[in-house]
């Protein structure tokens, strides 16, 4: 029996379209693991350097940022804002942050505190925080940002207190009339020597380098399947 190839426009319109939706998905994928590998190697290299002592902000935040530093002020204990939709181990809860006057040049730096859980029952019932008086040397790590949620619905003015889901820095300066340098600092350390019931194990920034590489050979794999779909149903079409 004689073999042959059919050529059929419309199964090779679809592998065309398959072919280049995989392909594209997948360097889509490679290219955000490329770039969360990138982060994870220079926050590697900065968290490897000494301990900065921040008196004051540099002009270039991408300069420190994953830098471990040390402030040394104080909390602005009345401007409490808790992050919702923050979860830990499958447990719902809130990130804290306040604001911290630094004591050189008077500057606040947004401190993200901790993760603390939330009360199943009552969403707005909140634990009491232990946050020392007078000034303080803490330890952490820079960040240039907060990260962001889902906004569901539209958030209420801000205030000190509230729960919020996401949390703009400029938002804060101006709600707080605070002076708000344009970084986050991530406490690390322990250095309060209170128990203050905060959890301080943040997420890497490049947490998912695997899960994107194993999603871009998936894309890949559908390209493949897609050509030979293609070539396999013309010959099985193809024979007298």
């Amino acid at each position: 029996m004689q073999i042959s190839f059919r050529f059929r426009i419309v199964p090779f319109i679809v592998s065309v379209v398959l072919v280049a939706t995989g392909v594209s998905l997948a360097q889509w994928q490679t290219r955000r693991a490329d770039e969360k590998q990138a982060i994870e190697n220079m926050r590697q290299t900065r968290q490897s350097a000494p301990v900065l002592m921040l008196e004051q902000v540099p002009a270039e935040m991408a300069e420190i940022e994953f830098r471990r530093v040390q402030l040394y002020g104080q909390f602005i204990s009345g401007w409490p804002i808790y992050l919702d939709n923050r979860p830990y181990k499958g447990q719902a809860g809130f990130y804290l942050a306040m604001p911290f006057k630094m004591a050189a040049g008077g500057q606040h730096v947004l401190v993200m505190r901790g993760w603390i859980p939330r009360d199943v029952a009552d969403r707005t019932r909140l634990p009491p925080i232990v946050t020392p008086a007078g000034d303080v040397v803490i330890e952490g790590v820079v960040r240039n940002g907060i990260g962001q949620v889902m906004q569901l619905g539209k958030p209420d003015a801000l205030r000190p207190g509230a729960i919020v889901q996401n949390l703009q820095l400029e938002e804060l300066a101006k709600a707080s009339g605070l002076s708000m340098a344009p970084l986050v600092v991530e406490q690390t350390d322990a250095t309060i020597r209170m128990d203050d019931q905060l959890v301080r194990d943040w997420p890497l920034p490049s947490s998912g380098i695997d899960k994107h590489r194993g999603y871009a050979f998936q894309w890949y794999g559908l390209a493949l399947m897609a050509c030979v779909f293609f070539v396999v149903t013309g010959f099985r079409r193809g024979r007298t």
